[in-house]
């Protein structure tokens, strides 16, 4: 899944595409003095996102030169080119001298060409095509591009093309890849098999959309146990709580965090990461019918406590708590969940940032850590306990939400914490999935964000073995 990167070859000679911060140009002209001409000509400067096509003898095109923010601090900037070069075969020159630089180069290059065209009838246009940076990590190219492609492509399908019946098609053709086992539990089997919560969310909508537990399973029995959780709401009405118009519209990106699990699988299943993988998704419709949750209804959860519903459009909460009591029981060394799950951390935050709540301080760290290391940010908001009490109710164990308009992100990240328990390293992150508006490599649509950071922490604390510690 890394399009338009390629081997160089013996027959074609590929256009030299010359990167160029400002306080570089100088100096390239002074060794390329036949150029100066053209380039003062144009009026180049290389401002960043800037462009200049060198012609060459035969009326062909010589050379391009890219104007270019500091790759340093902006690892997306190459990623600005294939949406303006001509069709074509390149290759950076200078390449990039470090492993870092050249597979950041390739990724951009990679996910610059992502277009999600599926319902177009007109045909894509034909990008251009780098040849493959000489000191690129591969495989961390490979499997960085083809998450990303997949959370995308999920996020953007919509929702009545891709139900929990379509997202469980999903896992199962991920775990078929990969070896891995999945198991899904379907309608009235959630109740016979005791996740009431996932059950009384998805209930409302039609039979050909049932609630459904999705269970992947990956990796050696023995190995540590690593297990995602992701929130896989295929569409929010907001149930009887419903939305306004303005608020539903975006509503096909709220298996979000189901998306981004799945992706994260992808990573470590490819890298053959040495961990007991598994993959929970309750996947249901939040929708409207006489069979919906009421507010101010009480459902029992899987873990047993009682939860008091204040706002039927509070569901992903409630979904995850049966699933994250599911994935409790087996004691993972480190328990993650993704989720689309408030719009107080998007007010908090903004788009770009997923909101970091955990119970453990190096986790957190370790994330963080990756987040920046990775061009993969993320800010870490407090289990602030004390806020508790917000989530206290008169006639169950817990409500949903809280009745005041503070800290609504916290409060439900403490609510998740409760189906949790104690002992566990948890992370939860709570992400925008979409990006609004298109920059380089990363178009308007759905988004993969923490991916990369996340992969990370985990081939960190368990790293693949190579072939010659085999033995």
């Amino acid at each position: 899944m890394t399009e338009h990167l390629i081997e160089q070859d013996t027959e074609t000679k590929p256009v030299a595409l010359v990167p160029l911060t400002k306080t570089q140009l100088g100096p390239w002209l002074d060794s390329h003095d036949s150029a100066r001409t053209w380039v003062e000509a144009v009026g180049f400067s290389a401002e960043a996102g800037s462009l200049c096509l060198l012609p060459g003898p035969d009326g062909g095109l010589a050379a391009a030169l890219a104007g270019l923010a500091d790759p340093a601090e902006d690892p997306w900037s190459l990623a600005a080119l294939p949406a303006r070069l001509p069709p074509g075969r390149y290759r950076l020159d200078p390449e990039p001298d470090t492993p870092r630089a050249a597979s950041w180069a390739a990724l951009g290059w990679t996910l610059a060409g992502y277009s999600f065209d599926r319902y177009k009838s007109a045909p894509r246009r034909d990008g251009p095509d780098l040849v493959w940076p000489s000191l690129a990590d591969r495989g961390w190219v490979a499997r960085c591009a083809e998450a990303t492609r997949l959370v995308r492509d999920l996020v953007n399908l919509p929702a009545a093309d891709l139900g929990p019946a379509e997202l469980a098609g999903a896992s199962e053709a991920l775990a078929a890849r990969f070896g891995a086992t999945c198991r899904t539990i379907v309608g009235d089997g959630l109740l016979a098999e005791n996740y009431p919560a996932v059950y009384t969310v998805g209930r409302a909508a039609s039979t050909a959309r049932r609630p459904r537990l999705i269970d992947l399973t990956w990796g050696d029995p023995e190995a540590p146990r690593v297990t995602l959780v992701g929130k896989g709401v295929c569409f929010d009405s907001g149930g009887l709580d419903l939305k306004p118009s303005s608020s539903m519209k975006l509503m096909k990106k709220d298996m979000g965090g189901a998306a981004h699990v799945l992706g994260l699988a992808l990573m470590i299943m490819d890298a053959k990461l040495p961990v007991r993988l598994r993959v929970l998704i309750p996947a249901v419709e939040n929708a409207v019918s006489a069979e919906a949750m009421r507010p101010l209804d009480v459902l029992t959860t899987r873990k047993g406590l009682t939860v008091e519903i204040g706002n039927t459009d509070a569901e992903g909460r409630l979904i995850l708590a049966d699933a994250l009591t599911e994935a409790a029981g087996d004691a993972p060394e480190m328990l993650i969940d993704i989720a689309t799950l408030t719009g107080a951390a998007r007010t908090a935050l903004g788009p770009d940032l997923p909101a970091l709540f955990s119970n453990d301080d190096r986790l957190a760290e370790d994330i963080l850590a990756a987040g920046r290391a990775e061009a993969d940010p993320l800010w870490r908001l407090p289990l602030h306990a004390p806020y508790r009490r917000l989530l206290d109710s008169k006639v169950a164990d817990i409500a949903s939400v809280s009745d005041g308009p503070y800290a609504g992100a916290i409060t439900a990240a403490l609510f998740l914490q409760e189906f949790v328990g104690p002992g566990l390293a948890w992370a939860h992150l709570d992400v925008m999935a979409w990006n609004g508006a298109a920059r380089p490599g990363r178009p308007e649509g759905g988004e993969a964000l923490a991916l990369r950071a996340l992969f990370a922490v985990i081939a960190a604390r368990y790293p693949a073995r190579s072939d010659t510690d085999a033995g």
